[in-house]
């Protein structure tokens, strides 16, 4: 059990602890009950959640105890953020996303077995607390002097805009938190991204001050690019765990598309492979690169962590299937159409010419270029050469009946999509 601490710091998932030394002590002791918090101000979570769920099934398989808790009453407010004041979701909304959140979270932990998890919603206990409560019991061990230095409050007070009364709050919620399952399950570990150290520590001193007793944080660093970009940012926003607002052919491309610099690091991070194994795939980045071995693995990996192995070997047939090394048609229609939503595409009809869509979908730069693709043998539909300048688009061709997959060269797709489809 004590050896997990190690294996975190080996891995790059710790940023900060409180007292490392006693945290030690504890693990070895254990187990230990520690928790990590999720609130629901989105209807899914994303990459950042991803590290601290890696980080309580890591402490779990060591076994200790994870605690998840969704925040059904922290969600309605929000930890504040430093680009200004949040728009409050109804009650409904932060309800709805609260079941989504337990349904994502649960995927991660074993609810069985010597150390089962639990999974909380902070609602069952801070809707019950009487403002008057709020201010006797709670309120009087905080001081604004601190509130105010936390990092996040203090540049939102510096901002024109300010923060309200309902976000400088947050802070306190956390703790109530904290000191709730302390006294319900024991509770002694709270986990963490590192700028929530913060709000991670109002907990371990309202528990200080009202039981008397030592507690730790563990908080994780911020995930970053070599290049210096921002990690999980795509076109389309976070890189979501929920297949209905990233599909999984999506996020496994996120993934496979990892820079050499960034992989070996993110297998580390995001995955449960062991030194040996992570050694091999880092020489073969240095030894074999345009193999991108460690690539597909971490893709592979993390796929089936978020999304299952079944998720999994689908969005990998689909990946083979588009370059013509594995059937098209075995692929379902939300598999396949998840597979060519990025690609560049034009709408097409059945009879129209295939060396008009060529052109339309922007894969070639004129009807003329499409020609000589179709002479030069290097012009397919659905991984099938075209050998007729005059060839046309059939019904067959319509793959669920909606899309038809062009190509040029070995590795240029566009698609052509049924007038009418779904896009």
């Amino acid at each position: 059990m004590s050896d997990v601490l190690d294996e975190l710091q080996w891995r790059g998932l710790v940023a900060q602890s409180t007292d490392e030394a006693a945290l030690r002590a504890a693990l070895a002791e254990g187990p230990i009950t520690y928790y990590c918090g999720f609130d629901p101000t989105a209807p899914s979570l994303h990459h950042g959640h991803l590290v601290q769920l890696v980080v309580l099934r890591h402490l779990q398989l060591a076994g200790h105890r994870a605690v998840a808790l969704v925040g059904g009453a922290t969600g309605m407010i929000g930890d504040p953020r430093q680009s200004g004041e949040r728009v409050l979701n109804t009650k409904e909304t932060v309800a709805e996303w609260t079941e989504r959140l337990k349904s994502q979270v649960s995927r991660f932990l074993d609810f069985e077995g010597d150390n089962p998890a639990r999974l909380v919603n902070n609602l069952d206990w801070i809707s019950e607390l009487s403002a008057i409560d709020f201010l006797r019991d709670v309120g009087k061990h905080y001081r604004l002097g601190t509130m105010l230095a936390k990092d996040t409050v203090a540049r939102r007070l510096r901002s024109e805009e300010g923060i309200s009364f309902t976000e400088f709050s947050y802070q306190i919620l956390q703790g109530i938190d904290f000191l709730e399952l302390y006294r319900r399950h024991g509770v002694s570990l709270q986990t963490g991204g590192n700028d929530q150290w913060g709000n991670l520590l109002s907990g371990v001193e309202l528990i200080r001050k009202t039981e008397g007793a030592a507690v730790h944080v563990l908080t994780t660093p911020l995930i970053t690019k070599a290049d210096g970009t921002k990690f999980g940012k795509t076109e389309g926003g976070a890189v979501w765990l929920a297949p209905d607002m990233m599909s999984p052919y999506a996020f496994y491309q996120y993934w496979l598309n990892a820079a050499d610099e960034d992989v070996v690091g993110w297998l580390k991070i995001f995955t449960f492979r062991t030194r040996e194994e992570i050694a091999e795939l880092e020489a073969a980045v240095r030894e074999r690169p345009g193999a991108r071995e460690a690539q597909r693995a971490l893709a592979s990996d993390v796929t089936t962590l978020v999304h299952g192995a079944e998720a999994t070997a689908s969005v990998i047939a689909a990946s083979q299937a588009l370059f013509g090394r594995g059937e098209l048609a075995g692929l379902d229609a939300g598999t396949l159409g998840a597979a060519v939503a990025e690609l560049p595409r034009t709408t097409a009809q059945v009879g129209d010419a295939v060396v008009d869509l060529f052109a339309a979908s922007g894969l070639v730069a004129s009807k003329a270029a499409a020609r000589r693709a179709v002479a030069e043998g290097g012009a397919y539909v659905n991984n099938v050469k075209v050998t007729s300048e005059d060839a046309v688009l059939t019904a067959d061709d319509l793959l669920h009946g909606q899309f038809a997959l062009l190509r040029r060269g070995k590795k240029t797709l566009g698609v052509a999509v049924a007038d009418g489809a779904a896009a």
